[in-house]
């Protein structure tokens, strides 16, 4: 059963590899980088801040995503609704950010992120998460209707979610230069 096991996780993981190479540089930049501070694996503000604005961008974005230990805690088990506030509320908040940033552009680029940041068990939360952010005002009208369009009616609908936690976590890649290859 092991043995089978394997080449089903290993196709899993190309799948997710094949996902986020065809996200745009931009999305897969931001997705990168927030899972840098989201998982606190490095340094983002030395790595990610090419200017002062890039810079306060992170700044905001760690203070925010300081309430992703609460929400990954609060994850409802089911949907009784007395669970649903004190999750939500702040996943909004959290995911309003992200996406006005304006670089994660649809929800697959969303969910992708999420999945990572939150876990497997965040799935069946993510479309109502998205669109309720997508909806707010401080977002541009046009931005507003690229993100709602962009969730399909099977992810909007789904009536079941896969509970297998994601295993490819993009990170940043140091380049090499022709002579050192």
């Amino acid at each position: 059963m092991t043995s089978r096991m394997k080449p089903a996780e290993g196709a899993m993981t190309l799948a997710e590899m094949k996902e986020f190479a065809g996200l745009s540089a931009a999305t897969q930049r931001y997705i990168r980088r927030s899972l840098d501070i989201g998982l606190d694996r490095d340094d983002a503000l030395e790595r990610w801040s090419r200017d002062v604005v890039e810079a306060a961008s992170i700044r905001a974005q760690a203070r925010l995503y300081d309430r992703l230990p609460d929400i990954r805690a609060m994850v409802p088990d089911d949907s009784g609704l007395e669970a649903v506030e004190p999750f939500m509320a702040p996943l909004i908040s959290v995911s309003a950010f992200d996406l006005g940033q304006g670089r994660l552009t649809t929800f697959s680029a969303y969910r992708f992120l999420y999945e990572r940041l939150i876990g497997a068990e965040v799935r069946p939360w993510l479309p109502a998460a998205f669109c309720a952010a997508a909806a707010l005002p401080q977002l541009h009208p046009d931005l507003r209707r690229k993100l709602l369009q962009s969730i399909s009616e099977a992810a909007a609908t789904a009536s079941g979610w896969s509970v297998r936690q994601p295993s490819f976590y993009p990170a940043w890649v140091e380049k090499v230069g022709a002579a050192a290859a």
